[in-house]
C-alpha cells in the first residue's frame, strides 16, 4: 500500500471517529434531558373557569409544567396549609419559567370566580401563573381532579361533618404534570421534605425537551 493510500485511510477513519463521537455526544445530551420520573397517564381535555372568570383548558397548559391540588375556600381543615405550600412553590421559581399552578375547588356551588379571587389574594397568588378553577357542574371538576389527576374528593355525610364548613374529605396530595400533559408525580403536601422533593422534580421536568 503506498503512502497516499495510507494517508487517505487515516483521513477516512478520522472522519468516521469524529462522526461517531458526535453521535455519542448527541445521545448523551438527549438522555440527560429526559427525566427519570415515571409516567402515570395523560390528563384529558377540560374546560373550566378561573378566579378571573377566564376559560382555562388543557391547551392553555400545554408546553408548561404544572402542579395541581384540590381545595375549597371555606375549608376548616388542611386547605389553608396546602395553599400556603403552593404559594411557596410559586415564590420559589422565576415568574417567566414555563410553570403553572392549579388549585381545583371541590365546592363549585360556593366557590365562584369572585370567591376564588378573594381567597387567592390572601396567598398573593399571581393570576397569570396560578389558576383557581371552578365550573358550572361538579362533574366537570371531578373529571379533572379525580378522573385525570387521581385525586380524592368526596362529600362528607352530614353526621360526619364537625362544623358547617367541614364538607369534604379530599386528598392533600399535589400532582405534577409535564409539558405534554402527562402525570409524572404525586406528593403528600403535609409531609416533611415535601418542598425539597417536589422542587427537584419540577426542575427535572422543566429541563425536559
Amino acid at each position: 500500500m503506498n503512502q497516499g493510500s495510507r494517508a487517505l485511510q487515516v483521513i477516512v477513519w478520522g472522519l468516521l471517529a469524529i462522526v461517531l463521537l458526535a453521535v455519542v455526544v448527541v445521545f448523551l445530551n438527549a438522555s440527560a434531558k429526559r427525566s427519570s420520573l415515571p409516567k402515570y397517564g395523560e390528563v384529558k381535555d377540560f374546560t373550566l373557569t378561573n378566579q378571573l372568570g377566564q376559560t382555562v383548558t388543557l391547551a392553555d397548559l400545554k408546553g408548561k409544567v404544572w402542579v395541581a391540588d384540590v381545595i375549597f375556600t371555606s375549608c376548616a381543615g388542611p386547605c389553608p396549609k396546602m395553599t400556603d405550600q403552593m404559594a411557596q412553590l410559586q415564590n420559589a421559581f422565576p415568574a417567566d419559567a414555563p410553570l403553572r399552578f392549579v388549585s381545583i375547588t371541590t365546592h363549585p356551588q360556593n366557590d365562584t370566580p369572585s370567591e376564588l379571587k378573594a381567597y387567592s389574594e390572601k396567598f398573593s397568588a399571581d393570576p397569570s401563573r396560578w389558576h383557581f378553577l371552578t365550573g358550572t357542574m361538579r362533574e366537570l371538576l371531578q373529571n379533572l381532579a379525580i378522573g385525570s389527576l387521581k385525586l380524592t374528593a368526596v362529600e362528607k355525610e352530614k353526621e360526619l361533618q364537625q362544623d358547617p364548613n367541614d364538607l369534604f374529605i379530599h386528598s392533600t396530595m399535589f400532582v405534577l404534570v409535564d409539558k405534554r400533559g402527562q402525570v409524572r408525580g404525586f406528593y403528600e403536601s403535609l409531609e416533611p421534605g415535601f418542598q425539597e422533593k417536589i422542587r427537584g422534580d419540577i426542575r427535572s421536568l422543566l429541563a425536559e425537551r
